[in-house]
């Protein structure tokens, strides 16, 4: 921390989304329609896990905590997208870009780690479902999640550490509408070479590699289960395509915005808005949708909320007839 007193630059410039006051109001109706989104649609998962008895199992434990590391992902940037829009003012200060680059990181490595626990779930589940309640007990689940948490902070940390300590005196224009290492250390006074290939290591050869781990799992899940009967490849297929989809649309930005070695502006901020804002509002209709357990669970969660409603006037009714 010794070197943020040396360093000149005490705010970056962003880069604005749109200048025309018409292009604005768009993109910030398409902004906050996809944020209520996913607020609500993983909130709703969150909430479903936690009161349905039926979803106390790993999987769901696991599930209810992807869908908290997307809200937080999602509102690392999109909140303050928003306000620039809203206001055309699109410089951050020192601090909030320095904050915005760590929770980013911290955030995208809980959800590299949880999609792995998930996949190694799936595997005892199909693979080994006879040993599954031994091998996925509470303890490992517990396990799987705060080990999660412990390397995503890590895995900022380990980035951070070096960001907030270079000397910045020069060009403060970060080229993206959001702060993130690489193009943070771009603008440092000083030769960041080495640094960079630490960064691109740290977050563009981990995601490609556990993105292609990922893949060869699923993949020997399904020739495990073919081999075995051949009839229920098709329910094991329907079964991992939710997690498949999560995988590839999580992975596929992060080793474009990270391991690309022709960056372009326009495709930085696509990958960008995918992994931020598409994303998180499509993994819990992914989940919802083709989960079957997670339906039967919306649907006497509905019919709940349906009963309550209808004996909250009969209650009325009967509490004035009391009195």
């Amino acid at each position: 921390m010794e070197h943020m007193n040396d360093s000149v630059v005490a705010e970056f410039v962003l880069l604005g989304l749109a200048q025309s006051l018409g292009m604005r109001f768009s993109l910030f109706l398409f902004f906050s329609l996809f944020y209520v989104g996913v607020v609500l649609g993983n909130l709703f998962i969150v909430f479903t896990v936690i009161f349905d008895p039926h979803l106390h199992s790993p999987m769901y434990v696991l599930l209810a905590n992807l869908s908290l590391v997307d809200l937080g992902l999602a509102s690392t940037t999109v909140p303050r997208v928003l306000s620039d829009l809203l206001t055309a003012h699109t410089v951050i200060s020192f601090h909030s870009c320095m904050t915005q680059m760590f929770f980013i990181h911290v955030m995208g490595g809980v959800e590299m780690v949880l999609l792995i626990s998930m996949a190694y779930d799936r595997y005892t589940a199909i693979c080994k479902p006879l040993h599954y309640l031994t091998i996925m007990n509470s303890r490992t689940c517990m396990l799987l999640v705060a080990a999660a948490w412990a390397i995503g902070m890590i895995h900022a940390a380990s980035q951070f550490v070096f960001a907030i300590n270079l000397p910045f005196c020069g060009p403060n224009n970060v080229g993206s509408f959001y702060c993130d290492f690489p193009r943070v250390m771009k603008l440092a006074c000083m030769d960041t070479y080495q640094l960079e290939f630490v960064v691109t290591a740290n977050s563009g050869f981990i995601s490609m590699g556990t993105f292609f781990s990922l893949d060869v799992s699923y993949i020997f899940i399904l020739v495990t289960v073919w081999q075995h009967s051949s009839s229920d490849l098709s329910k094991a297929f329907v079964t991992l395509s939710a997690h498949i989809t999560v995988v590839i649309m999580f992975f596929t930005p992060c080793m474009f915005l990270y391991v690309w070695p022709f960056p372009t502006e326009s495709l930085d901020t696509f990958f960008a808005i995918v992994d931020f804002v598409v994303t998180p509002v499509l993994n819990p209709t992914t989940y919802t949708l083709r989960d079957k357990d997670m339906k039967l669970a919306i649907r006497r969660l509905s019919r709940q909320v349906a009963s309550s409603r209808e004996m909250s006037p009969y209650i009325l009714h009967q509490h004035r007839h009391d009195h």
